[in-house]
């Protein structure tokens, strides 16, 4: 019996994008409480740069990526989704409520193989009806970027109408997600950037306020942030605990510049700051996070759709940082 394939977006055989590559690998089949999903697209995360740099020459072959949207084509036993259900995934695995939290959470693309391939298998809990107003390319944009900015926010930042959020480093997939579900939520939004053009782009998309990477930020947020989201690391560490008003929140969810910073005690405890940790979330704030993209009509910021084949490209480009929002691959 011949085995069907697909092509896919694989790395192995070599750490770093250099083991990035595209190849037929055999078309998934569905287990019990599985579904199959034919994708039409897939998004790309900085946590496949990670995954391919921390994979080494001898680890197996395996389909990278973890956003995607597409089409129920195959369910297993006890899998109750329709065949032909348009369904964007959610690619946390076995985190069902948002208190829960796991050691570390597990997302698909390695070790389970990921999104960046022509067909998925994923548990059916891990299904959820695609935005109708979406497009193919936007909703596979929506996923772990949408998910991780929501529960940033709203969960562990606390985030409430009127209140003044700083997000530094415009431009990310989760910064721009997160302007956009701020301002649905009626809080005033600052944010930072090193490019003229990002900074641009952010005030187009309804940021009250746009701050060069290298200014006084303090003296040119008008208004000390009651939340600073940060994704950057050691490179701002410093610069965002110093704008938050006494009693503020920051919420450190990436560390892009390094993660190891110096810390003193008495900042965070004189004035009481609130330092809070987060990675991901869980299948309750998906559900409520399509839930504020649905009511808001929220749209992820793409940057550039790429085709499959040049999935290794797709990748490089995204190491490069140059990017406003999503780099997504079209499938099919």
């Amino acid at each position: 019996m011949t085995t069907k394939t697909m092509r896919a977006v694989v790395h192995g055989g070599e750490t770093g994008l250099g083991g990035v590559r595209v190849a037929e690998v055999p078309v998934p089949r569905p287990g019990p409480g599985e579904v199959v999903v034919r994708l039409k697209a897939a998004g790309l995360n900085h946590r496949d740069l990670f995954l391919v740099d921390s994979r080494g020459p001898a680890d197996e072959a395996v389909v990278l990526g973890s956003d995607g949207a597409g089409v129920v084509v195959e369910t297993g036993a006890e899998a109750e989704v329709a065949l032909g259900s348009e369904v964007v995934v959610n690619p946390t695995l076995g985190w069902a409520e948002p208190g829960d939290v796991p050691e570390i959470p597990d997302i698909l693309g390695v070790p389970a193989n990921g999104t960046l391939a022509e067909c998925v298998v994923v548990p059916a809990g891990n299904v959820l009806p695609k935005p109708g107003h979406l497009s193919w390319t936007e909703a596979a944009a929506l996923p772990l970027a949408g998910l991780t900015a929501y529960r940033a926010l709203f969960t562990r930042g606390g985030l409430a109408a009127g209140e003044h959020v700083l997000l530094p480093g415009i431009g990310s997939g989760v910064a721009t997600f997160a302007l956009k579900m701020a301002k649905a939520a009626g809080a005033t939004v600052s944010v930072t950037s090193r490019s003229p053009g990002k900074l641009a782009r952010a005030r187009e998309l309804g940021a009250d306020r746009t701050i060069g990477s290298g200014g006084d930020w303090s003296a040119e947020l008008g208004a000390p942030a009651d939340l600073v989201v940060d994704s950057i690391g050691s490179a701002t560490f410093d610069a965002c605990l110093s704008v938050l008003r006494p009693g503020g929140r920051m919420v450190t969810l990436g560390a892009t510049t390094g993660a190891d910073v110096a810390l003193s005690l008495r900042a965070l405890f004189f004035r009481q700051i609130s330092l809070l940790g987060t990675s991901m979330g869980s299948a309750r704030e998906f559900e409520r996070m399509l839930a504020l993209v649905n009511e808001h009509r929220l749209r992820p910021e793409v940057h550039q759709v790429y085709e499959l084949a040049d999935g290794p490209r797709a990748l490089a480009d995204l190491a490069a940082g140059d990017q406003f929002g999503k780099l997504v691959v079209a499938i099919g």
